[in-house]
């Protein structure tokens, strides 16, 4: 059995999608260990997998905090640019730093987070096969398609074109702190030149949470890549979670949830509760510990029927009319998996991008997170309720993600692309064409 390295942002969001992956290898008689900074050990929680910490130097424990305070809310273009800072800082760390851990723990093959561009430059430095893994949405680049921070709608019109275009090329400049540190260690690895996340993907296997109904139409993928659909375990131990209060079956439920980054955001909570207050809807906000006792008062004043910090989300989605959500990606594809629609309100990352793609699917509405008012919301929340529109398309995208395969055929794709397993990989496409 194979030694896997797991390499992604130390972020909880990116190691629990991961960890689903990590589980099934370690049931199959794999071994799994994470690599990166100290602070990042506790998002594991897990002693079936192993963590190796890099860093002591230059990401000492108690680090953390501030990079994930910042990423949260960079605020200014300033504050955006610390957050570039960042990223550029731990790529130079774990390039620098995971040649000699990786040799040292005798790691057999990666699993590399798209996110973090560390994992792809040093396998290739070292010989060590590796897969790509799209936790959120994919970095791969494609004409005609707009990035995934971007909140652009899809088209194919000639102004569209130059907008996708116009707009990826400010991304590159921004991002220029993070372009030269990917830049000088593949320099520095002897690679060929490369500067951006698209050019340190896997040659062998891409596998994405996705499902290709969920994104813009897609031409040029490359034929190693696959969309698995949500990666789940029931091995995995979840953060303590409150169980669902008394719902009224006679009231329409919604659920509201800011991700495990954005919980704190106190006044979009509370213009929540008001809209759900308006609407006559019994709201369960789940603000994953971002908000104190206080805060937590307030908000009931404001309407909420329940507040927690963490609610059974799935569980939840299930039992919801509709979920008031960042559009985070995960939260996205349980909505789906419940046939639930989905109010937008993408605050950072790739929230703007998949928020545009939640409505290019037609399973949800949009709105602005600093600018659309509590009556504005409601008005959305009602349509939500009343459109019988919403209903056909998320039942179309449920099925879709029932048989793209999940965790099981993501790591049956990472054993056989490997060599690890010997097993013919699934594709619930080619299978339903046959």
């Amino acid at each position: 059995m194979a030694h896997f390295g797991v390499v992604a942002p130390a972020f909880y969001s990116h190691f629990n999608a991961l960890a689903a992956l990590a589980l099934e290898l370690v049931a199959r008689g794999h071994r799994v260990t994470y690599f990166q900074q100290e602070d990042a050990g506790a998002h594991l929680g897990d002693s079936r997998l192993g963590f190796r910490a890099l860093g002591a130097g230059s990401h000492p424990p108690g680090t953390l905090a501030a990079v994930m305070r910042r990423a949260a809310n960079p605020g200014s273009p300033l504050g955006l640019r610390r957050v570039i800072d960042d990223m550029a800082r731990s790529t130079d760390m774990l390039c620098r730093e995971l040649p000699a851990a990786l040799e040292a723990e005798r790691v057999d093959a990666l699993l590399c987070d798209q996110m973090e561009a560390a994992g792809g430059l040093v396998a290739e430095a070292l010989g060590m096969p590796f897969v790509s893994v799209a936790c959120a949405l994919p970095v791969n680049r494609e004409p005609g398609i707009p990035l995934p921070v971007m909140p652009f709608a899809y088209g194919t019109d000639e102004r569209s074109l130059r907008m996708y275009e116009g707009s990826t090329r400010v991304y590159d400049w921004m991002m220029t702190p993070h372009r030269r540190t990917i830049e000088r260690h593949a320099r520095g690895f002897g690679l060929p030149a490369r500067d951006g996340l698209h050019e340190c993907l896997s040659p062998l296997a891409q596998v994405s949470q996705t499902v290709e109904g969920y994104d813009f139409p897609r031409r040029a993928l490359p034929a190693h890549f696959h969309h698995v659909g949500p990666f789940r375990s029931a091995a995995r131990k979840e953060v303590v979670q409150q169980p669902l209060p008394p719902i009224d079956p006679d009231k329409p439920f919604v659920f509201a949830s800011l991700g495990t980054m954005q919980g704190h955001r106190l006044g979009l909570f509370l213009r929540i509760a008001k809209a759900c207050r308006a609407a006559n809807v019994q709201l369960l906000a789940a603000h994953c510990g971002g908000l104190d006792e206080r805060q937590v008062r307030e908000l009931e004043r404001a309407g909420a029927t329940w507040v927690c910090a963490f609610a059974p989300q799935r569980e939840a989605l299930a039992r919801a009319d509709a979920v008031i959500s960042h559009a985070g990606v995960n939260t996205v594809l349980d909505a789906i998996e419940a046939r639930t629609p989905i109010l937008a309100l993408p605050v950072a990352f790739d929230h703007p991008g998949s928020a545009a793609r939640v409505r290019h699917a037609g399973i949800g509405l949009l709105a602005s997170p600093r600018f659309a008012s509590a009556a504005h919301l409601s008005r959305q929340l009602r349509q939500l309720l009343e459109d019988d529109s919403f209903a056909p398309r998320l039942e179309a995208l449920a099925a879709n993600v029932a048989r793209a395969g999940g965790t099981r055929r993501a790591v049956d794709i990472i054993e056989t692309s490997l060599g690890f397993g010997g097993l013919q990989v699934p594709d619930p496409l080619l299978a339903r064409s046959a």
